[in-house]
C-alpha cells in the first residue's frame, strides 16, 4: 500500500494558514485603527512580506532543487530598480523638472534611452518582472549548460552578485550610483506618505505572498516539482532518464528570479529607496540564512524564517546595532549543529517526542 505525502496546505496545516492570513489581514490593520499598532509597524511588516516572497524563490531552487544560488538579492534589486525608476520619473515630473536630481548633478543633459519605458506604469511593471527573469535565463543557461554545480555554483553566483554590486555603485550606470534611487512621492496618483496608501501596499504585499505561496505549493506537488526533488536527491540518475536536467534547472532558476523581482518591486514603494547595498554579497547570504533558519525544503519554513529573522533584526538593531551580525552568525551555527532542518524541523521533532512520551505514559498506565 502506498502512502501519499500530505500537502503543506491540507488538514491541520490548512488551519494554520487560515490563522496566519486572518491575523495579518485583520488584526494588524484593525489594531492600527484602534491605536495598538503604528503605521510604521504596518509598513514594516509589509516589507517583511516582500522578503518572504524572495525567500520562497530561494527555497524552490535551493531547498527543492539543491542548487545553492547566492544572487537572489541581485534579482530582488533588479525588480526594485525597475519600480524605482518609474516612481522617480513620476516624482520628477511632479516637481516640473526634466531630469532626476542625480542626473543633473552628474551634468547629464538628456534622459538615457533605457529610462524611457519607465515613464508609464504598465511597461515598468512588466519590465520589473521580466528583466530579472531574462537575466536569470541568460546566466542560468551558460552555468547549467557547463554543468557547474555544488560549491562552484555558489562561488560563481556570489561573484556575480559582487560584480553587479560594484557595477551599480558606479555613476556610469546612470542609476544613482551609491545613493541609488529615492525621493519617491506617489504611485498611480496615490501619495506614498499617506497612511491609507501604506496600509494598501501592506495588503497588496500580503496578497502577493499568499498567491506566491499557493503557486509554489502547486509547483512542488506537481510532476515538475517531483522531478526537481529528484534532481536534488540524485541528479546523475535523473540524467540517465528522458528528462532534460538543464531545462528543469533553468526553469526553476528563472522562476526564483521572477519571485525575487516581484518582491523587489513591492518593496520599493514601501521603503522609499533602493540602493546597491541591497544586492551585495551580505544581502544574498542573509536571504539564504532566512531559508536555512526557517527550514529548507519547506515553503512555510522559508516564510517563517524571513519574517522571524527580519523581525529579530529590527529588534536587535534598535537595542545593540553593532551586534546583529554576531547574533545572526550564532543562529546559523546553532541551526547547523543542532537543528539542521530549521525551526519547522525543530518543532516537528519536539512534537514527535511529546507524542511519543504521551504514548509511553499511556502504555504504562494501561
Amino acid at each position: 500500500m502506498s502512502i501519499k505525502p500530505e500537502k503543506e496546505g491540507s488538514g491541520k496545516s490548512g488551519w494554520i494558514n487560515l490563522v496566519f492570513i486572518l491575523f495579518f489581514a485583520v488584526v494588524l490593520p484593525v489594531g492600527n485603527r484602534l491605536g495598538l499598532f503604528s503605521i510604521n509597524t504596518i509598513s514594516l511588516w509589509g516589507r517583511y512580506f516582500c522578503f518572504a516572497i524572495a525567500a520562497l524563490g530561494i527555497d524552490l531552487i535551493w531547498g527543492y532543487t539543491g542548487i545553492l544560488s547566492m544572487c537572489q538579492a541581485f534579482f530582488f534589486c533588479l525588480g526594485g530598480y525597475g519600480m524605482g525608476m518609474y516612481l522617480l520619473l513620476k516624482a520628477t515630473a511632479q516637481q516640473g523638472l526634466a531630469l532626476p536630481d542625480f542626473m543633473t548633478w552628474n551634468s547629464m543633459t538628456a534622459l538615457p534611452a533605457f529610462w524611457h519605458p519607465f515613464h508609464h506604469f504598465i511597461p515598468a511593471f512588466l519590465l520589473s518582472l521580466l528583466v530579472p527573469a531574462f537575466v536569470a535565463f541568460v546566466i542560468g543557461f551558460f552555468i547549467f549548460r557547463s554543468r557547474i554545480k555544488g560549491v562552484y555554483m555558489a562561488i560563481i553566483t556570489q561573484a556575480l552578485a559582487l560584480a553587479m554590486y560594484l557595477l551599480f555603485l558606479r555613476n556610469e550606470t546612470k542609476l544613482g550610483g551609491t545613493n541609488g534611487l529615492t525621493n519617491f512621492r506617489s504611485l498611480l496618483g496615490f501619495d506614498l506618505s499617506a497612511s491609507s496608501v501604506k496600509i494598501g501596499l501592506y495588503g497588496v504585499s500580503l496578497c502577493m505572498l499568499c498567491l506566491a505561496y499557493i503557486a509554489c505549493d502547486k509547483i512542488v506537488h506537481s510532476k515538475f516539482g517531483k522531478i526537481l526533488q529528484a534532481i536534488r536527491d540524485s541528479e546523475s540518475r535523473v540524467g540517465y532518464t528522458a528528462y532534460r536536467v538543464l531545462h528543469y534547472k533553468l526553469t526553476v532558476f528563472v522562476i526564483a528570479a521572477f519571485l525575487g523581482g516581484l518582491a523587489g518591486m513591492l518593496y520599493v514603494p514601501q521603503t522609499g529607496i533602493i540602493t546597491p547595498g541591497r544586492m551585495d554579497v551580505t544581502a544574498s547570504v542573509e536571504m539564504l540564512m532566512w531559508v536555512a533558519l526557517g527550514g529548507r525544503g519547506k515553503l512555510k519554513g522559508a516564510i517563517i524564517g524571513a519574517l522571524l529573522v527580519n523581525c529579530l533584526y529590527s529588534v536587535c538593531t534598535s537595542v545593540f546595532p553593532e551586534g546583529w551580525l554576531f547574533i545572526l552568525g550564532l543562529l546559523y551555527v546553532l541551526t547547523v549543529l543542532y537543528f539542521d532542518k530549521g525551526f519547522l524541523g525543530l518543532f516537528a521533532t519536539l512534537g514527535r517526542k511529546l507524542k511519543f512520551g504521551a504514548g509511553a505514559g499511556a502504555g504504562r498506565g494501561a
